[in-house]
């Protein structure tokens, strides 16, 4: 014999059908996860349509213990949204359990990186074309500057692009950056991303002509310099000659290798932070959960108990 809470739970479905037009999918959907959240329930001693916001707390944390993703999460809480809400709107509730209940927080996605062997890699290709000249050979050096300057500071790629002229006039290790907010930060720069800065601004030079840009990188678009676009696109050009796969190259993701690799290599997090132009240290420390993730796949794929228990299982 049907119980209440099927009851409830067919009548749910049954007005999505008719009243929403929802697909069969979304209805299956909902189906399983009402029916999981019923099951949970009722082994506690409590009906479907009776449950309280405490029940609730109870079963969403129960699918956090088992593994569940918040995406996952978050969908059973809205399943149960809109069925409370359908028993509310029919007066078979005073109440919507749901209402005072928080949506599990999402986990951050760590920041895609590259490993130190693609980094050397990408370097030396651009390198390479720059020394061979030829077509192009001013793009060929600027492209070996941009990389050696992004990898070798952690900058923004707005930050890079917009690089004024007068930095080539600098004789020092350091460059001043103006970042977010107009905030001013100190980067050192290597040797090899200097020498590729001089090569390339002596080329630039005798290609210029009398009316100078203001810009390091300049370009006849509307901003004057080269458009982070651009220079997303040329670097994944360059990416695919290096033999490094494609979708996991941008900008972006060179400034993430900077820091992770600092960090794996003993720097401290807080002159990390300086170095990125921060303001919070929480948006540095992620960089710490992804050399967490990489120590687990380390010992999971080359520890001889892992392989054993993986042979097990």
């Amino acid at each position: 014999m049907m119980d209440l809470s099927e009851a409830h739970l067919e009548a749910f479905l049954e007005m999505m059908s008719a009243e929403r037009g929802a697909a069969v999918n979304t209805l299956q959907s909902y189906e399983r996860d009402l029916k999981d959240a019923l099951s949970f329930l009722r082994a506690r001693g409590t009906r479907l349509g009776e449950a309280t916001p405490d029940d609730l707390r109870h079963y969403l944390a129960g699918l956090a213990k088992q593994g569940f993703k918040s995406s996952s999460q978050a969908r059973r809480l809205s399943s149960l949204r809109q069925f409370y809400k359908f028993l509310y709107a029919e007066g078979l509730r005073s109440d919507d359990p749901t209402g005072i209940l928080d949506a599990p927080k999402k986990a951050r996605a760590l920041p895609k990186t590259l490993s130190v062997d693609d980094v050397t890699r990408l370097i030396g290709q651009a390198e390479a074309e720059a020394a061979a000249g030829g077509e192009d050979a001013l793009a060929k050096l600027r492209m070996h500057a941009l990389i050696e300057l992004l990898y070798a500071t952690g900058m923004r790629v707005s930050e890079l692009v917009s690089l004024p002229a007068s930095v080539l006039s600098q004789n020092g290790r350091f460059l001043v950056i103006r970042g977010k907010g107009a905030k001013e930060r100190l980067v050192p720069l290597s040797q090899a991303a200097m020498r590729a800065m001089r090569s390339y601004g002596d080329a630039l030079r005798q290609r210029q002509s009398k009316e100078e840009s203001p810009w390091l990188f300049p370009s006849y678009g509307k901003s004057g310099h080269l458009p982070r676009q651009v220079f997303a696109r040329d670097l994944k050009s360059l990416a695919a000659r290096a033999g490094i796969r494609v979708a996991a190259i941008s900008p972006h993701v060179l400034r993430h290798a900077f820091a992770s690799h600092l960090l794996a290599n003993g720097a401290d997090l807080r002159a990390v932070q300086e170095l990125l132009g921060h303001s919070d240290i929480s948006t540095t420390q992620i960089y710490t959960h992804v050399l967490e993730e990489r120590l687990h796949e380390l010992v999971q794929n080359h520890h001889p108990l892992a392989k054993q228990a993986k042979k097990q299982d």
